[in-house]
């Protein structure tokens, strides 16, 4: 075959097989390990602004494969919320009573979010928790979203959805540091701008988690 013939990239259905390899193997993804905003600010422990035990929540880090790439689902968030208002994020929330576990949780979010129905979801796994400064032990699940499936954000709680390629999430040069003071101390946090979207604090953290499970 002919140098210029030859894929630059891995096909869809590699990469994903890829991905759910990695999210499958403990030698890459330890599900009792924790992540969180900790890691970059060592001194102000796992849990910033709580004490005890932390509040289970889930989200969701959607794929769609297009035509010409994989894409991820975000959302911004309403500005009218009590927290986070306008900040990007994934789909998700708290893991209540009735479900069955962070998948079910994720899900149910997302589809209660975004209006996606859970059958248009093939979940493909999930990372070890990541532990927020607020007090919330998420877990991401990762799944692959039909390209076919409607998303309508539900305007009580997001003000629009949109998609970002797989590609620049998972490359590590789109990985910024920054810092902001933070009572009395610098904290740090990872930010990555994309076309105008501001992803960064947990969101950006939780990415790259990602990275370094499926592509380190």
């Amino acid at each position: 075959m002919p140098e210029f013939l030859v894929p630059p990239i891995q096909s869809h259905s590699e990469r994903l097989a890829r991905i759910r390899a990695r999210l499958a193997d403990p030698g890459y993804n330890n599900p009792v390990m924790d992540t969180g905003d900790h890691v970059l600010n060592p001194g102000l422990g796992p849990y910033a602004k709580w004490k005890g035990a932390p509040k289970d929540a889930a989200v969701l880090i959607g794929i769609v494969n297009r035509e010409t790439d994989q894409r991820v689902v975000l959302t911004e968030r309403t500005r009218h919320l009590s927290s986070h208002a306008g900040q990007v994020a994934f789909p998700g929330g708290k893991i209540d009573a009735e479900d069955t576990g962070p998948e079910a949780a994720a899900l149910r979010e997302a589809e209660e979010e975004i209006g996606l129905p859970p059958s248009q979801v093939s979940v493909l796994g999930r990372l070890a928790p990541y532990l927020t400064g607020s007090g919330y032990k998420v877990v991401p699940v990762v799944g692959l979203i039909n390209a076919e499936a409607v998303l309508t954000p539900n305007p009580e709680e997001v003000e629009k959805v949109f998609e970002v390629p797989l590609d620049f999430l998972l490359d590590p040069s789109n990985h910024t540091k920054s810092s902001r003071e933070w009572k009395g101390h610098q904290r740090f946090f990872y930010e990555m701008p994309y076309e105008g979207h501001y992803i960064w604090g947990v969101t950006a953290g939780i990415i790259r988690s990602f990275y370094e499970t499926v592509d380190r």
